[in-house]
């Protein structure tokens, strides 16, 4: 397993959380997603190693800007 942590910026509220979710869930190996909205941490579990473009673009997809934590 692999932990990828990430710092989403924009998301103000559970929907926001949500629609980040979605978006990053769609990559292929992502086993776990948690968000905490207050500090826009995004930690992303994977059965294999995930390019961090991959899940960039899936954050981008939703409407918000992430950045590698």
């Amino acid at each position: 397993m692999e932990t990828t942590n990430y710092t989403v910026t924009g998301m103000t509220c559970g929907h926001c959380a949500g629609s980040v979710r979605t978006e990053v869930a769609k990559l292929d190996g992502v086993t776990d997603i948690s968000i905490d909205v207050p500090t826009g941490r995004l930690t992303v579990t994977s059965s294999a190693p995930l390019a961090a473009a991959a899940v960039l673009g899936a954050v981008e997809e939703a409407g918000y800007a992430a950045s590698p934590a």
